[in-house]
C-alpha cells in the first residue's frame, strides 16, 4: 500500500461504529470471531448464504413469509435465485425508521425553486400513505409501472415509496433530460401513471418544462394518467389531489419482486432497463449504509444527486437505517461552489456524499470550507486523485473519514468502498465492501494482484439486477455483463487490488462517457447527430482533465459532401444535443473527420481514439487487422499531435 495514510481509525472504533456492534453480534450469536477487515470480507465471499442470511438476522428484517433457503441454488452466474420462498416490502422497511420516533426530523429539502422542507417521520409516513390512496384511486396496483419525471424533491421520494408498498415498479428520470432520453427510457416499461414537474430552476434560471412534458405524454400511449408537481407556479399542481383515505398498508411481494427500473447510460443502443427487486436492493443498503457508511439515528446523512444517477436511490435508503436525508435540488455551484458547502451548517449534515469531479472542481477553486461537524465524505462517479483526498484533509477536516467509492447502476452500489476498521490512504479505495467478490483479471481470465486489470465480480450479489425489461430469455442480461467472461460478471472499469485489499479504478474499459460525474451514453450523442443532413457519420469521446470536473468532450464528425464545418452548423450541433438530450451533451471541440474508424463488424471505436488522444500510439490503440478503414485513425493521430 503506497500512499500517505491522511485518517486512522479511532482506537475504540469497535465499540463505537456499527460494524464493530455487528462484529459482536457475530461472536454473540454465531461463535464467529475475526481479527481484522480482511478475514471478515474473506468470510463474507467465501460463505455467501452465512453472511447474506446474518445481514438478514441482524437488521432484522420482516418477512411476511419465511425464505425456504438463502442461495439454494448455488453460486452460478447469472441466475443465482436468493431467498426463495421469501416475501418483503422494500417501502416497510424505510418507513420503519429504526431508532427515530414521530416527531424527529427525517427528510430535510433544500432547493433553488422554493423553501426549505423538513418532513418528521410521521409526516413522511402520513404523506406516503396519502399518495399511495390516490394511486389505488388511480387504478394503480402490483406490476404497474409508475414514472416521474421530477427532480430530487420530497414529492419524488414519497411518490417512489407510495409506489413500492403497491408493489408497483418506479422509474425516475431527471427533468434536464431532454424529451429522447427520456422516451427511449419510458417506451421500453410502458408506465400507467406519469408525475410530472412544469419545470424547475437552475441557479437564478426558470427552465419550463411543460412543453416536454407533453411531447413524453404524446409518445406513452401506456399512461392512464398524468400528474403535474407545480413546482414553478403551485397554481399548475394536481400531486396535492392525489390522496384517499386507505389505511397504510404493505403489499407483500416476493424477494425478486421489481421495486424499480433504473437505465444504463445507452453506449450502444437503447439504454438498458436494469430491474432492480424488493429484497437485494434492502439487503444491499442496509449492509452498504449502516456497516460502511457508519450510519444510523443521529446522522444526517446527503448525497449530491439527481433521480436521474443510481445515487438517488442509494440516497433513498437512509432512513431504513435510522439516518435522516438531506436533498438539494439545483445548481451546485450557483451563486458560487461554496452552496452545497453551506448546506453542512444549514442542514446539520454529518455525512456529506459527493462526486470526484466535484471535489476536484472546489479544490481548483481555492474553497477552505472547514467543516468540523462531518464524519464522513463520500465520493463516486469517478476515480478520486490524490490530491483530492489531500485538499478533502487541508480544506474540509482532519477528523472526517473520506470514502472514495466505485460501483454502479447495475448494482445500485459500492461494490469497493470504505470503512470505519480501515485508514483512508492518499489516492486509494480502502477495500472490497463485504460479500463483493471483487477481482482484477488479465485478457485470459485470470485474476491478478497489484496488477492492472478488468473489474469483475466472481460471486453474486443480491443487488445484483433481477433481469432487464422484456428480456424473457435473458439474452441481453447475459451479454451486457457475462459474455466476456463466461460466469464472471464483467463491469467495465480497470481496477489494480492490492495484497492489503485496498485497490486503485483507474477509468472505464468501455466507452461510457463520464462527464462531471455523470455518466453518458454515446448512442445517444449519434441519434441526434447524425440525424442532422449535414452529418453522415459521428464519434465523441471524454478525456479525463485534472484540473477541470467536466473533463473534455470532442466530437467528431464526418460531412455530407460539399458542406463545411462552420460555427453556424457547430452552433446547429450544439442546440439540438441541448434540446434533445442536456446541456452536459454539448461538446467542447467539434471536429471534422472524413471517416469514423469501424469495426470489420461496422461497430465504431470510441475507446481507441480516446486512447489515440491521449497519447498511445496508433498501432498500439487499435488492432489495425481487426478495423475496416484502419486509415481512419490517422486524423486522431494528427489531432493528437497538433494538440500537443
Amino acid at each position: 500500500m503506497t500512499g500517505a495514510v491522511l485518517w486512522e481509525p479511532p482506537a475504540d472504533v469497535r465499540q463505537t461504529s456499527r460494524i464493530g456492534q455487528y462484529l459482536s453480534w457475530l461472536q454473540r450469536s454465531r461463535g464467529l470471531e475475526f481479527a481484522d477487515y480482511a478475514a471478515l470480507w474473506q468470510w463474507s465471499v467465501d460463505d455467501l448464504p452465512a453472511f447474506w442470511q446474518s445481514i438478514w438476522d441482524h437488521f432484522e428484517v420482516i418477512a411476511h413469509d419465511p425464505p425456504t433457503g438463502v442461495l439454494p441454488g448455488g453460486a452460478g452466474m447469472p441466475g443465482a435465485k436468493w431467498f426463495p420462498g421469501a416475501t418483503v416490502n422494500y417501502a416497510e422497511h424505510v418507513l420503519r425508521m429504526p431508532g427515530l420516533t414521530d416527531d424527529e426530523p427525517v427528510v430535510l429539502a433544500h432547493s433553488q425553486t422554493r423553501a426549505p422542507i423538513t418532513l418528521t417521520a410521521a409526516q413522511l409516513r402520513e404523506q406516503v400513505r396519502n399518495v399511495r390512496a390516490g394511486l389505488l384511486a388511480h387504478g394503480i396496483g402490483r406490476g404497474d409501472r409508475v414514472a416521474a419525471y421530477a427532480p430530487n424533491i420530497p414529492e419524488t421520494y414519497v411518490l417512489m415509496l407510495a409506489t413500492a408498498s403497491l408493489g408497483a415498479v418506479f422509474s425516475s428520470c431527471a427533468p434536464e433530460f431532454g424529451v429522447r432520453s427520456v422516451i427511449d427510457r419510458w417506451q421500453q416499461i410502458e408506465p400507467a401513471l406519469l408525475v410530472a414537474v412544469d419545470g424547475y430552476r437552475y441557479g437564478d434560471k426558470a427552465v419550463d418544462r411543460r412543453e416536454e412534458v407533453a411531447a413524453v405524454t404524446a409518445a406513452l400511449p401506456s399512461l392512464r394518467h398524468v400528474v403535474t408537481i407545480g413546482y414553478l407556479d403551485p397554481a399548475r399542481d394536481t400531486f396535492h389531489e392525489l390522496g384517499g383515505d386507505d389505511p397504510m398498508a404493505y403489499e407483500k411481494v416476493p424477494f425478486d419482486h421489481p421495486l424499480y427500473v433504473l437505465y444504463s447510460s445507452g453506449t450502444t443502443g437503447l439504454p438498458k432497463p436494469i430491474v432492480h427487486g424488493h429484497g437485494g436492493i434492502l439487503l444491499e443498503h442496509l449492509k452498504m449504509l449502516a456497516l460502511h457508511h457508519d450510519l444510523g439515528p443521529g446522522d444526517r446523512f446527503f448525497w449530491f444527486t439527481t433521480t436521474g444517477w443510481m445515487m438517488w436511490n442509494f440516497l433513498a435508503s437512509g432512513p431504513a437505517v435510522g439516518a435522516a436525508i438531506v436533498m438539494f435540488d439545483g445548481n451546485p455551484a450557483y451563486p458560487d461552489m461554496s452552496v452545497l458547502w453551506d448546506l453542512v451548517d444549514e442542514a446539520g449534515i454529518t455525512y456529506f456524499g459527493t462526486s470526484a469531479p466535484f471535489l476536484m472542481a472546489c479544490r481548483k477553486a481555492g474553497l477552505t470550507p472547514r467543516k468540523d461537524g462531518l464524519r464522513g465524505i463520500g465520493s463516486t462517479g469517478a476515480p478520486l486523485p490524490p490530491e483530492g483526498f489531500d485538499w478533502v484533509y487541508e480544506a474540509v477536516g482532519t477528523r472526517l473519514q473520506l470514502q472514495s467509492l466505485s460501483g454502479g447502476t447495475d448494482v445500485c452500489t459500492g461494490f469497493v468502498g470504505a470503512v470505519p476498521l480501515l485508514p483512508v490512504v492518499e489516492g486509494r479505495i480502502a477495500c472490497r465492501a463485504l460479500g463483493a467478490r471483487v477481482e482484477a483479471y488479465d485478457p485470459a481470465g485470470h485474476p491478478v494482484v497489484d496488477e492492472l486489470g478488468e473489474l469483475v465480480i466472481t460471486a453474486p450479489m443480491p443487488s445484483m439486477p433481477v433481469s432487464f425489461w422484456n428480456d424473457p430469455d435473458g439474452k441481453r442480461y447475459r451479454e451486457a455483463y457475462f459474455d466476456y467472461f463466461p460466469g464472471v460478471w464483467r463491469h467495465g472499469d480497470w481496477i489494480t487490488i492490492a495484497t492489503d485489499g485496498s485497490c486503485v479504478i483507474t477509468g472505464r474499459s468501455d466507452a461510457t462517457l463520464n462527464r462531471g460525474g455523470v455518466r453518458l451514453g454515446t448512442s445517444e450523442f449519434y441519434s441526434v447527430v447524425e440525424s442532422l443532413p449535414e452529418i453522415v457519420d459521428s464519434v465523441v469521446v471524454h478525456l479525463e482533465q485534472d484540473d477541470n470536473p467536466n473533463g473534455e468532450l470532442l466530437l467528431f464528425v464526418v460531412l455530407t459532401d460539399g458542406v463545411d464545418l462552420d460555427d453556424s452548423l457547430r452552433k446547429r450541433i450544439a442546440t439540438e444535443l441541448r434540446a434533445s438530450l442536456s446541456p452536459r451533451h454539448i461538446p467542447d471541440e467539434i471536429h471534422a473527420v472524413r471517416a469514423v474508424p469501424r469495426t470489420l463488424s461496422a461497430k465504431k471505436l470510441e475507446v481507441p481514439v480516446k486512447r489515440i488522444l491521449t497519447g498511445t500510439p496508433v498501432e498500439s490503440a487499435a488492432a489495425k487487422g481487426a478495423l475496416a478503414n484502419p486509415e481512419s485513425l490517422l486524423a486522431f493521430e494528427d489531432l493528437a499531435r497538433k494538440r500537443g
